[in-house]
């Protein structure tokens, strides 16, 4: 009899602390999490501020004339030359089309400082995020849409230009990591653990 008392002593020992580390690394739904529950890679820094770039040359004025401006095309119209060509992210075969991390590469995250399409009026008009940045706080979006998506009690928005970047996230229960960018002012990155690819967001309080 005392053997099997002293055997379910050590089994419920055995237990206990392995039932506690699974609650430190996976809480609630929105909460943070150490790793992501679908075992998806997670850099364990955000990107590198870019070099300064030389100025460009400005160009010279033309002429004025008096033909008309480029129109969009229509449908059965050739191709329009003047609009801006579509930029491929997909650095390696089998690599995602957006911006997307290697490893530790940011891939697409290279405009630089002087991008204007990050320029903010009032970078960080909502406070900054506390709630913790990087490799070691995954969070799980618990609702809404590029427009406004939350975790835990932190809301977010994505940048009005990069929507077509979301598409394929699941706003109610992808994992995503937040990173700061060093490059644009008031703009964080949000890494979605399950596409390994990531959008510029702001902060919304």
């Amino acid at each position: 009899m005392k053997k099997l008392v002293v055997l379910f002593a050590l089994f419920s020992f055995a237990i206990i602390p392995a039932s506690a580390q699974g609650k430190e690394e996976k809480k609630g739904v929105g909460g943070s999490m150490k790793r992501p529950s679908n075992g998806g890679n997670v850099p364990s820094h955000g990107p590198a501020p870019m070099k300064a770039q030389p100025a460009k040359p400005q160009p010279q004025a033309r002429p004025q004339t008096n033909l008309p401006l480029p129109v969009p095309n229509r449908p059965g119209q050739p191709e329009n030359r003047n609009a801006p060509a579509a930029r491929n992210y997909a650095d390696k075969p089998g690599h995602p089309n957006a911006p997307h991390v290697d490893g530790n590469k940011w891939v697409g995250h290279d405009s630089g400082r002087n991008d204007v399409r990050f320029h903010l009026d009032k970078p960080f008009e909502h406070g900054r995020f506390t709630g913790g940045i990087g490799k070691g706080h995954v969070w799980r979006l618990s609702g809404g849409g590029p427009s406004r998506f939350g975790f835990g009690n932190f809301f977010w928005s994505v940048a009005p230009f990069e929507l077509d970047l979301v598409s394929g996230w699941n706003w109610n229960t992808d994992e995503i990591v937040i990173y700061d960018d060093p490059d644009h002012p008031g703009w964080y990155l949000a890494y979605n653990t399950r596409l390994g690819t990531y959008a510029h967001v702001e902060y919304l309080g």
